[in-house]
């Protein structure tokens, strides 16, 4: 059988100069690519590394598959566990006898019993079937998830579980990825989500970051802005000039120990107040002075 095949991109031999595509062949099993002409080798280990074989469904994906799923953190095992298989057939395709197959099912339990057989790996699995459940609710990234594990681990090794929910140290865990990553969420949008009191989970926050000795780096105002921005449906432009007014704050080293969410809001406000102002043909300050005059109505307690 012939193992050769026909180059199709674009080569030219250095040593007889030759560039006709149709001298130059592939052999597929040492991987070099031969020139006809002079007989040289242009390259070496060209070999296809894809999987030669296609699956149209999970069932046949894990019976094609010669490998298990990646390692990964936020499984109590990382990922590296042996599984006994459910078929009833021996690796030459026979079937297995029933006493024998009685003695694997026995096999298995006993497998899978193994497996969390202490108490750090049983709290572990607790925590991160509870991370699947906060990872559909928030949509979180495979990469919060793992730095969430990371963090979670860190603080079982200090024990700093005992004696705290895993619930809270896990929603904490998940804030302070949110705050190293960058992303802008707020301990009130965490405690909505994970059922956690929002004072205990700014306690065992404050008990990690000072435990373990972390460097949270500080909120951006600007993903702040674009985020509130979004969600109250605001103009592009109104956004736009409140990212200008956040530079210019940050230049003048006005944002120092304000609240990253608050300030987004108030520049938000004078960004869309200017807006309307110019819209109405009016000043801010008449805007302002009116919306004061209303607010102190008793029959208009929605604007309070």
């Amino acid at each position: 059988m012939d193992n050769k095949k026909t180059v199709t991109s674009t080569f030219k031999c250095p040593s007889c100069g030759c560039s006709e595509q149709k001298l130059f062949v592939v052999d597929s099993f040492t991987g070099e690519t031969i020139c006809q002409k002079c007989g040289a080798i242009l390259e070496i280990n060209n070999i296809n590394q894809n999987q030669e074989w296609s699956a149209f469904n999970i069932e046949e994906f894990n019976d094609k598959a010669r490998t298990g799923t990646p390692s990964s953190l936020a499984r109590h095992d990382m990922g590296l566990f042996t599984v006994i298989g459910r078929t009833d057939k021996d690796a030459s395709g026979g079937k297995i006898d029933p006493l024998v197959r009685s003695a694997m099912e026995r096999l298995k339990i006993w497998d899978f019993r193994s497996q969390i057989h202490t108490p750090t790996d049983r709290n572990l699995r607790q925590a991160f079937s509870e991370l699947d459940v906060l990872k559909a609710k928030l949509g979180l990234s495979d990469a919060i998830i793992e730095k969430t594990a990371y963090v979670y681990r860190k603080a079982q090794e200090r024990q700093l579980v005992r004696g705290r929910t895993t619930s809270a140290i896990l929603a904490a865990c998940v804030y302070i990825a949110y705050r190293e990553i960058g992303t802008p969420r707020t301990l009130k949008d965490i405690s909505a989500i994970s059922n956690v009191k929002r004072k205990d989970l700014a306690r065992c926050y404050r008990l990690i970051v000072s435990k373990l000795e972390l460097k949270i780096p500080v909120l951006d105002p600007i993903k702040c802005i674009v985020r509130v921005a979004n969600k109250a449906n605001l103009s592009e432009i109104t956004k736009r000039k409140a990212i200008d007014l956040m530079y210019k704050i940050n230049e003048n080293e006005l944002a120092a120990g304000k609240d990253p969410m608050g300030l987004a809001a108030s520049v938000l406000y004078l960004s869309s107040l200017s807006d309307h102002a110019a819209a109405a043909g009016v000043t801010e300050v008449t805007i302002r002075n009116r919306t004061q005059e209303l607010r102190k109505k008793s029959c208009l307690k929605i604007i309070r």
